[in-house]
């Protein structure tokens, strides 16, 4: 069933996600934590938008509606809350003394 490989692999990247936010927030300094905080806000987006969008695309097979599956707003947001999390964590790097 497609909706749950995709389902899977939006798991295993908020698991990598996660993994990451758990080695800053425990050998990371306050700058690390802080990063570790958003990386998991980020990572629990994510596993959000995978279920929701797990459920609304198994009950479109269901229902056999011909309505498109793919989705371009939801990925193109988390990318770039991710991208926003990433230069924050740059910037935190660079000015902390």
């Amino acid at each position: 069933m497609l909706p749950f490989r995709t389902f899977l692999s939006w798991l295993h990247f908020t698991v990598v996600l996660g993994g990451l936010s758990v080695g800053l927030l425990n050998f990371g300094d306050k700058v690390g934590k802080i990063s570790a905080g958003m990386f998991s806000l980020v990572a629990v987006a994510i596993m959000i938008y995978a279920l929701i969008t797990f459920h609304w695309r198994a009950n479109a097979i269901r229902k056999r509606s011909g309505a498109p599956y793919d989705d371009r707003l939801g990925p193109t947001i988390l990318c770039i809350a991710l991208l926003a999390a990433i230069i924050v964590n740059f910037i935190l790097r660079f000015t902390a003394e």
